[in-house]
């Protein structure tokens, strides 16, 4: 049987005007931006009318440690919505924007799958909006200041050795880690050595995501530190008065952007930080706006819910005052056989020994979730074709010990109607106590115990290494006052620990901090781990060799 590509999925889909959309949810036209027939963006004026009114309820979408094999956290996060709304619930899915990165890279996009797209789909993948450009500019507008400022006499005293702040493209490209910039003469700039993050882990998608409203957005920008003096005192991005200029740039890009599924379930797609190197959550504005225009808004987290949900809870929770009611953790048979020793090219066969020994990989997120989170969860089995029933029941059987349904569910498929058992599940789950709902570590602890809880709580870490270099750090940043802010991990997506060979649920590791920095516009302070990288490469073959586009202007071999 030869299924259809998720782009000619798309591509077939017949969407309804978005000003239609817009209506389903009682906004009006006044408070529509359009971006052509099919995407929007709400106005500030929506969210302040909206203030006064109550929220809807809040389920968060995560999954176990990825693996090559996929999980499909954003397609089942659609197809929920999408089952959501055919059970006649007023639903909306809010979802980050993708990375050019990754899209013209390995990983693939960020709309979903099969039958539980948001679309336009190629749009959504590709320009969008212009939400990611504009955050770059901002980015590489402050870059620039901070050089000018030092060309022209530096009266800030500016340490060119400490400089922290990067530029940033919003593309994989390893050429740009580490370069020298300021070449060519005295006319050219001061020469020192710079390096580049890609956009989505810039310290200004964190901000715009995190920001309340517009003048939180300047404000946090106004905080950012750019490095140090010469007597070792941090210089902010206010310092060089650029954060004016950096609001003018996020103007729009603040506004979330209005678009639908498949199902033309109501979507709001903003913000697109990795889980591995950022907090990995779409925007706080879109979340709460979508909780006060839907009784139910289904969101998620990237990557496993060691990075994504626990970033979500402990930084996006705690600064934007949200209480998820439930919780869906993804899983497929195929990464539970990946996490028990079997490679790529043999998970199609029936493996049950492979399954047992991938189990306890889902069910430390399940603990997590459930013991250290105190959240009511849901295991979402996705299916895949080569899934076989005794192989199924080995897992509902596993979680069942734990108090957890596991069910299978093919919103790929089938698009909402593959998800209906998985949405009655998750409304019994709404349903239930969620004040027991509690942060892995207290703001007041010292930076190194709030690392140490993270990796030991959440990863099930003996304890945490320090490099020389970040002890430096933390106590300067603790010197700075800074230590009361959260702490945003940066590691491997591919294990619980920091070594990404470690697969399942490893025991008799420690996590190795190598460096910390601040990102006190964001509100935060980034931990950087093992060999985690903040700009990554392409891959041998490159998903943008299949990229193409015809003569009458059709994408294909986007996913």
């Amino acid at each position: 049987m030869k299924y259809k590509s998720d782009i000619e999925i798309a591509q077939t889909a017949k969407p309804s005007p978005i000003v239609e959309i817009a209506k389903s949810m009682d906004i009006e036209p006044e408070d529509l931006e359009l971006y052509g027939r099919y995407k929007a963006k709400l106005s500030y004026d929506l969210v302040e009318k909206t203030k006064g009114q109550q929220d809807g309820k809040l389920i968060l979408v995560t999954a176990i440690t990825p693996t090559a094999a996929g999980e499909g956290k954003t397609t089942v996060s659609v197809g929920l919505a999408d089952a959501l709304h055919s059970l006649n619930k007023k639903t909306m899915v809010a979802l980050r924007e993708p990375s050019l990165g990754p899209v013209f890279g390995i990983k693939g996009g960020a709309a979903g799958g099969g039958y539980a797209q948001v679309i336009p789909m190629e749009d959504i993948n590709l320009h969008f909006t212009g939400d990611l450009h504009a955050i770059g500019a901002a980015n590489n507008l402050l870059a620039a200041m901070i050089d000018n400022h030092i060309h022209q006499g530096n009266t800030l005293k500016i340490d060119t050795r400490k400089i922290t702040w990067k530029r940033c493209v919003d593309m994989n490209d390893r050429q740009l880690r580490s370069i020298v910039c300021g070449l060519g003469g005295r006319t050219s700039g001061v020469p020192r050595e710079d390096g580049f993050d890609i956009t989505v882990a810039s310290e200004i998608m964190a901000i715009l995501c995190l920001a309340a409203d517009l003048g939180d957005l300047k404000r946090r920008l106004g905080n950012i530190v750019i490095g140090y003096s010469i007597d070792d005192e941090p210089i902010m991005a206010k310092d060089l008065g650029a954060e004016g200029a950096m609001t003018a740039l996020l103007k729009d890009a603040i506004k979330p952007n209005l678009v639908q599924t498949l199902e033309k379930t109501p979507a709001l797609v903003h913000g697109g930080p990795f889980a591995n190197i950022a907090h990995g959550c779409n925007s706080i504005m879109a979340t709460k706006l979508a909780l006060k225009l839907s009784d139910y808004v289904v969101t998620e987290a990237g990557f496993g819910a060691d990075l994504g949900a626990e970033k979500f809870f402990d930084i996006k929770c705690r600064i934007g005052d949200l209480k998820p009611s439930a919780v869906v953790i993804v899983a497929t048979i195929r990464a539970l056989k990946n996490h028990g020793g079997v490679k790529k090219k043999d998970l199609s066969e029936e493996n049950l020994e492979a399954v047992k020994e991938g189990m306890p990989n889902l069910l430390k997120h399940i603990e997590n979730i459930k013991d250290r989170f105190g959240l009511p969860a849901v295991v979402a089995i996705n299916k895949f074709p080569t899934d076989t029933d005794k192989e199924i029941e080995l897992v509902q059987k596993g979680c069942e010990k734990l108090g957890i349904d596991a069910i299978m569910t093919d919103v790929w498929g089938q698009g909402g109607s593959g998800g209906i058992e998985l949405a009655k599940r998750v409304l019994e789950l709404t349903e239930m106590d969620n004040s027991s709902f509690k942060y892995i570590y207290d703001e007041d602890l010292p930076i190194d115990k709030k690392i140490e809880a993270v990796a030991k709580k959440v990863y099930g870490a003996d304890g945490v290494e320090f490099t020389l270099a970040a002890r430096r750090e933390i106590r300067r940043l603790s010197k700075n006052g800074f230590a009361n802010l959260p702490v945003c991990m940066a590691k491997t997506q591919y294990s619980l620990s920091d070594d990404p060979k470690k697969l399942g649920r490893p025991q008799g590791f420690k996590i190795t901090v190598r460096s910390v920095k601040v990102s006190s516009g964001a509100g935060f302070i980034v931990v950087l781990t093992g060999d985690v990288m903040t700009m990554p490469g392409l891959p041998k073959a490159p998903s943008a060799q299949n990229i193409d586009v015809d003569s009458d202007g059709r994408i294909t071999g986007l996913f």
